[in-house]
């Protein structure tokens, strides 16, 4: 009996790691503090007159993690997340605590909304319209850099999926 308990719940925890989809949101493990890739070359972005370095999130494991458990975030450094499909996209900050802006894109780059989001907030934050890409930085980095919806963005190059 309670090699059956044991069994279940295991498998009730691996449950929970699975990646999200549509309609709920795209995080939930942690990543440690020494887990962030600070000494590694990132691509970068260009938006606008503004350029950023992005780590990718392309793997639902990466897609999972995102930022959380982070305590910084460079100033000109984003996470893309990068989706096989064009889908609805939501997000929210469990275990996250750098205040984010996140910017929904369609799969011709195109952003199709901007939004906030606070620390440690649990509620979901959905993509206006369908989306393939999810583009976090810093909170306010979109407003400062002058990037707003409608803007369209060169990602042919990031993460090819099948």
């Amino acid at each position: 009996m309670h090699k059956l308990l044991g069994l279940g719940l295991l498998l009730l925890n691996l449950v929970a790691c699975l990646p999200v989809r549509s309609g709920e949101p795209a995080k939930t493990p942690a990543p440690t503090a020494t887990e962030s890739p600070s000494a590694v070359v990132l691509p970068t972005l260009k938006l606008g007159n503004a350029t950023l370095s992005i780590e990718l999130a392309c793997t639902p494991a990466q897609q999972q993690q995102g930022l959380m458990h982070r305590r910084e975030l460079p100033p000109n450094q984003g996470m893309l997340f990068v989706f096989e499909r064009e889908q609805g996209l939501s997000f929210w900050m469990k275990n996250t605590y750098i205040p984010l802006s996140i910017a929904y894109l369609d799969a011709r780059g195109r952003i199709v909304d901007i939004q906030d989001m606070q620390p440690l907030d649990e509620s979901t934050h959905p993509s206006a319209a369908p989306a393939r890409y999810a583009l976090e930085v810093n909170q306010g980095w979109f407003r400062r850099h002058g990037v707003a919806v409608g803007q369209e963005i060169q990602l042919d190059s990031f993460c090819s999926h099948p």
